[in-house]
This record gives structure tokens, sequence and C-alpha cells, in this order.
């Protein structure tokens, strides 16, 4: 339809260039498929006529002037296009078919420029709204443009079939160690023994990761961060909300270089710690890893910064530290209300990019008013919709924190004191089991590492300290 006497971007003969490449070299479609839907094409005839060529060729049939017009007549199209000979004419106009990337990068191009014109009304129509909340305006305005950006339609109704298709054409790439096209399938956490359970974190799963404060809730969200970048490749965008970068970055560099953190914060190094400290610092600059440390952040100014990034560098893990911290719409009644809009709001952010979402959590004071100090789901702070959320909830529990030695000793003749050992519980796993994994935790360093097989074993038939 025309704008102010304009008609909207298109290039018809491109289209036809498109149709006529497939009508005389069938294999065309491995190169356009992957890109171009029909609704690109600004014609409807044409729309139609790729639609019929794609569908000869999800059954595996040949694509030629009489299958395709056999499949119009099938659909009850071939009149409407032209008849068999609009196909003919198609062939006759074509040019060459060696440059039918080039004509469908054209026409995708013009349909993208139809989009955004149509986005921009959206946006213009939502900018009249007067007494519209400022914040659903501009997440609304963000929604449109970001649908242009990923070619997306609104959702609707999508039939079985294609979930399937999707499913298994997912699966072949993940045999090959990729999801989409340059995308990971999964982000390991680093540590064998938790990646064997959870079985990776998957994409568009929110993991709530969640102690009482002091139990290295931080330092293992680092390490996480750092194994994942470093082992993976994995883009990785980290909210801190908590810490400020420079803090940040000097635990990282002390988990790394293995160099007591006071020291690294004073800068107080002997000349070989020093050359660690170097060493790790080349090693850390060339990860993948994007920080961004503005206090009291809006949940909706997450969810843009997050988006910019994923649009320039596409985003494989989200950390936030911590969830308690940041800031709602305002509009909540309470702060309980508000936690669990910020949790809906990060699980939504989470399915919108494609990528899990670690989210640190503090714990309610009423694990330490039981005999037992071992968290349990209903311990998460301020909002029972935060498990609802979650695809999974880890807790971090220490026993050193809770029992002195003296005590362990003499409830435990027999075993050592489980000093330097984290117990990560699993409370829940929405698409796996849940259980409990052993990590040692390097107080001077802050820095979680796998546990020796025996200190596994040794661990796991551990009573637990009753008061």
């Amino acid at each position: 339809m025309a704008e102010n006497g304009k008609l909207p971007p298109h290039n018809v003969e491109a289209e036809e260039a498109v149709l006529g490449s497939l009508l005389v070299d069938p294999d065309s479609i491995i190169e356009t498929s992957i890109f171009l839907k029909p609704e690109a094409f600004y014609r409807e005839k044409n729309q139609w006529v790729y639609d019929a060529c794609l569908a000869l060729y999800d059954r595996n049939e040949a694509i030629n002037q009489i299958t395709v017009a056999q499949e119009l007549t099938t659909q009850g199209r071939l009149e409407a296009v032209g008849g068999a000979g609009y196909l003919s004419i198609l062939v006759e106009r074509l040019p060459t078919s060696l440059h039918v990337e080039h004509y469908a990068r054209i026409v995708h191009r013009l349909f993208v420029m139809r989009r955004l014109i149509s986005a921009a009304g959206q946006i213009a129509a939502i900018g009249y709204e007067a007494e519209a909340d400022l914040d659903s305006a501009l997440n609304k305005a963000e929604d449109a443009l970001f649908r242009v950006r990923r070619g997306e339609s609104p959702r609707d109704f999508i039939h079985i079939r294609r979930v399937l298709e999707q499913y298994w054409e997912e699966g072949s790439l993940i045999g090959a160690g990729l999801g989409e096209v340059g995308r990971l399938p999964h982000v390991d956490t680093g540590f064998p023994a938790l990646d064997e359970l959870l079985g990776g974190m998957q994409r568009s799963d929110m993991v709530i990761l969640a102690a009482r404060p002091s139990l290295g809730k931080s330092s293992l969200a680092l390490g996480i961060a750092r194994n994942a970048a470093l082992e993976q490749g994995a883009q990785v965008a980290v909210f801190s909300l908590e810490m400020s970068k420079e803090q940040l970055v000097q635990r990282l560099l002390s988990m790394e270089a293995e160099v007591d953190s006071k020291r690294v914060r004073l800068r107080q190094y002997t000349p070989s710690q020093e050359k660690r400290v170097m060493d790790a610092t080349g090693k850390l600059s060339g990860l993948p890893i994007y920080i961004d440390d503005s206090p009291a952040l809006r949940v909706v100014e997450m969810r843009s910064k997050a988006r910019r990034l994923h649009y320039e560098r596409g985003i494989d893990l989200i950390i936030v530290d911590y969830l308690q911290l940041i800031r709602g719409d305002g509009r909540s009644e309470n702060k309980v209300q508000e936690i669990s809009d910020i949790s809906r709001s990060l699980k939504a952010l989470a399915r919108e990019i494609e990528c899990p979402v670690l989210a640190v959590s503090q714990l309610s004071r009423a694990v330490e008013s039981r005999p037992s100090h071992v968290p349990m789901l209903s311990d998460l702070r301020e909002s029972g919709s935060i498990e609802q959320d979650a695809d999974v909830v880890m807790f971090i529990y220490r026993d050193e924190v809770y029992i002195k030695k003296e005590d362990w000793d003499r409830i435990n003749p027999e075993k050592p004191y489980p000093e330097g050992i984290a117990n990560l519980i699993v409370a829940k796993h929405r698409n796996g089991p849940q259980g409990q994994r052993n990590l040692r935790f390097r107080q001077d360093i802050t820095r979680f590492e796998n546990c020796p097989v025996e200190a596994e074993i040794e661990q796991a038939a551990l009573p637990r300290f009753s008061g």
C-alpha cells in the first residue's frame, strides 16, 4: 500500500530472478531457503510460487516448471498466479541463475525495509498515546524494532510438525557441537560434576544460584562466566549490581592468578605473584566477557542493554548479581510483588534472547534460625515466584560456616572436617534430576574448583549436622 504517495520499497525484477533461478537450477533453493521466506516477496503471486518451491523442497521432490505448476494446482493457486505461462515467463526473463543469492538478498533487504516502515508507524502510534506509561511505551517500541531485526512477526500458532522439524534440525547441529548457526546448544559451568547433573545450562533457561551472604555466590557466578568464555568461547554479559567493575576484575584476577585477593586489591605482590597477575591479565583480556556495573538498574534498562549487546555480539550467557538489587517499574504494591515481576521479566529475557540467565539470589534469614542450616526452596527471599519461574535452582552450602571443627569431631569422629568443601544442591531442575555435587572452595582467592573424586565420595556420605 502506498504511503504518502510512495509505494513501499520492492524490486519485482529481483523477485522474478529468484523464482526463475529456482526453476532453472533447483539446487539454488539450498542457498535461498536459509534466509528467504515467502512473505519477503512483495507481489503475492511471487510469494505463492516461492512457497510452492519450498513445499517441493521439503518433500525432497524435483523443482521445475511442471512440478511447480502441479503444486500450485493442488493449492488452488495456479490460475491466480497467471497459469503455467507465468512460470515460462519467469524462466525467459532470467538474466542468469549464477547470482541467485544476490537476487535473494535484494528481496530480503527490501522486505526488512518494508517491515521497518511498518514498525515506524507502530512506534509513531505509541508516541501519540499521551497518557501511556513511559516504560511500557518504550518497551513496546523496542519490541517492534526487535522483531524487525530478528525478522519475526508477533508469535502465532505453529503446527507441531514444524516444531518437530526444528528439533531434529537443531539436533543434527548439536551433534556437531552447535545449535543455531554460530550458537552454543548449551553453556557448561566448567565444573564436570555439576555439568553432568545439569546437562549444562540450556538456552532459554533461568538458573537461580542462591545462598546466604559470604558463601561464595558471586565467586561461583564469576567462575562460571570465566569457564564458559574460556572453554566454550561463550559471549557472556555480566550485570554486576553489587560490585563495581574494578572489584569484579580484581576478583577475577585473584582467581586466575591464584594470588590472595587482598594482595590483588592492595597491589602488594612478590615478583612471582606480579608475573602471574600479568599473565592472568593477558588471558582474561581475550575473553568475550562484557560487564555492566550500573547500580540499582531497572529491569527494563537491563533488557534493553542485553538486547543491544545481543544485536552486536550475540549473547550466550547472561549473569545477574544479584536479583534483589534490580529495581522494578515502581508500580508494584510491595517488595514481594516487585521481585515477582522482576523474576518473570528475567525468564522472559532468557526466552527472548534464547540464552540462559544465571541470576544470583539472596536467601531469607530463616536458614539461620533452623537447627539444620541446609537451604530449601522456601528460603528463596521475598518471592515464591522465583521458584516458579526458575528452570534450575541451586544452593551453596558449606558445613564449615556453621559447624566448628571441635563440634564436627565430636559428632563425626571418623570423618575429616569438610574444610574448603562447598556443597552445591540442585533443589529444582525442571528438565532433569535433582541432586548434590561438591566443589572445593579456596577462600583466599575466592575460587571454586573441582573436587578430587575421593572428596566427592567421602563428602557425599557425610551426615548432616542437625544442631
